[in-house]
């Protein structure tokens, strides 16, 4: 347990400790960590001190790691004793710039975080607010650093958009309770905790997601609020209704989702269960741009993700030219300002801007607007497959698929087809107790063709033991097509 009392005190002991190894307004301080309470105190370390955090995915290999903490010229490096062999492999990787401190224990060739804090001088006098610079989870390609400027505010003043969106939207308050069982490395996770911190509410903090345990937890804190992704729900149905229907959520009014798309079953479900708690943003730790949409509002417009409420929204053709509601391009949100750059890569940089407006932005996601202006996301541009001159999405796939009771996980991709250029694949890992045959490869695209048009289904299935995600639930599709080559 951390209380605000220690969180004050040891984040700005650790800004006057990075001040004092020479640290200044700009520079990076990477973060190498599990689901910890010190996360919180590196993380206000830096926003109080106008530096940026990159919080480095420890699923990677210690070479990826190393990569990002060398490619973000981090300029100290805080780690979990927790990940001490990770860490270790990483700091021999990484050049010696600044300070190396491990908190829980422990972590050869680091300083003792704990006592670094203990000794450390009076607080700073300036704290200037400091920013993100988080890494694309790579899942098209090698992972590339976001940043954004640096605010122009004193950590203590108003202005900050997140802060005002959740008191504004969501309603948070000082006495709201919230679950964040994701990993703090992605942006969701870190920004949206950070955030409940800056308005005075309480963090609880899940080591991991677990279906039955995200129950527990909701019942046992009283939560009031939780942020889960879409395949969080998937396993919080298959719960079975006499588990879900014994746990008291009474507490819980608002429940958010974002990170990946949701299929459209799956989300009625979660409203029939827990009520029209459930609200929904999409956006990008690029664009800075921002949708929503709440549950009446979804209801009414099922499928989409709402409409903006930062930035402007812009649906365009491979030429840059708008196109009218209901057709089908990239997804540019307009600002006022340069949003980000990629770290050390200008030409990625310059590929998400639009052609002609420089302030127009986007990731590669396609979709279209409804005359209300509410936006439909239907896949990454990346990942349509193309099949007899034919556009097909993954995604209606896949939600079509989703919720099948033999079916644990899905993913849709396009494999290579002598006359119609690809054809439609589904890989799937089966629930417990499903056994591979050609009879469930039939029944599941039989399934599909009955929800979707004949030629959006699967042209054929293959079983796996288990698909690459994030543990925001994105696919990692550039994964998926290296097992093109495997016969099916």
């Amino acid at each position: 347990m951390l209380t605000y009392r220690q969180l004050d005190d040891n984040s700005a002991a650790l800004a006057r400790v990075l001040y004092d190894a020479g640290l200044r307004r700009g520079d990076v301080v990477a973060l190498l960590s599990d689901n910890a309470a010190e996360v919180f105190e590196v993380y206000w370390a830096t926003q109080r001190s106008g530096l940026y955090i990159t919080a480095v995915n420890h699923h990677l290999t210690a070479q990826e790691a190393a990569y990002i903490v060398r490619d973000s010229r981090a300029r100290a490096l805080v780690v979990s004793a927790a990940l001490g062999e990770l860490a270790a492999e990483v700091a021999a990787r990484v050049e010696n710039h600044g300070p190396r401190l491990a908190f829980g224990g422990n972590v050869p060739g680091f300083d003792r975080y704990e006592t670094v804090l203990a000794e450390a001088g009076p607080r700073l006098r300036e704290e200037p607010s400091g920013a993100l610079m988080l890494y694309s989870s790579g899942t098209t390609g090698f992972p590339k650093g976001v940043k954004p400027p640096l605010p122009n505010r004193r950590v203590d003043e108003p202005g900050d958009p997140i802060v005002a969106m959740a008191r504004d939207v969501y309603g948070i308050t000082d006495t709201d309770i919230y679950l964040s069982p994701a990993p703090v490395y992605h942006a969701a996770p870190l920004r949206w905790c950070g955030m409940v911190q800056a308005i005075g509410g309480t963090v609880v903090l899940a080591k991991r997601f677990d279906a039955e345990a995200t129950l527990r937890h909701i019942e046992r804190y009283g939560v009031t609020v939780a942020q889960l992704v879409p395949t969080m729900f998937v396993r919080l149905l298959k719960l079975g209704d006499t588990l879900r229907a014994g746990s008291d959520l009474s507490s819980l009014r608002v429940l958010i989702h974002a990170a990946a798309p949701c299929p459209v079953e799956v989300k009625r479900a979660m409203i029939e269960w827990l009520g029209p708690i459930l609200y929904e943003y999409y956006g990008s730790t690029e664009a800075h741009g921002l949708t929503f949409i709440d549950s009446e509002q979804w209801l009414s417009h099922p499928g989409s993700v709402g409409r903006s409420v930062l930035g402007t929204l812009h649906i365009c053709d491979d030429d840059g030219r708008e196109l009218p509601a209901g057709a089908v391009g990239t997804v540019y949100f307009e600002r006022d300002h340069l949003p980000f750059e990629y770290h050390n890569d200008p030409d990625k940089t310059a590929a998400a801007r639009h052609p002609e407006h420089r302030f127009w932005t986007t990731v590669g996601d396609l979709g279209y607007l409804d005359p209300d202006g509410f936006l439909y996301l239907t896949d990454r541009k990346s990942f349509v497959i193309i099949s007899g001159g034919v556009n097909i999405y993954p995604q209606e796939v896949e939600n079509a698929l989703t919720l099948h009771p033999a079916v644990l996980d899905v993913a849709v991709i396009g494999v290579p087809h002598s006359e119609m250029g690809e054809e439609v694949r589904a890989l799937v890992q089966l629930a417990p107790g499903v056994g591979r045959s050609d009879a469930v490869a039939k029944e599941l695209i039989d399934y599909v063709r009955e929800r979707i048009a004949h030629y959006k289904a699967p042209r054929s299935i293959k079983f796996v033991d288990a698909l690459p995600r994030t543990p925001t639930g994105k696919l990692v599709k550039s994964k998926l097509r290296q097992q093109v080559t495997v016969p099916s």
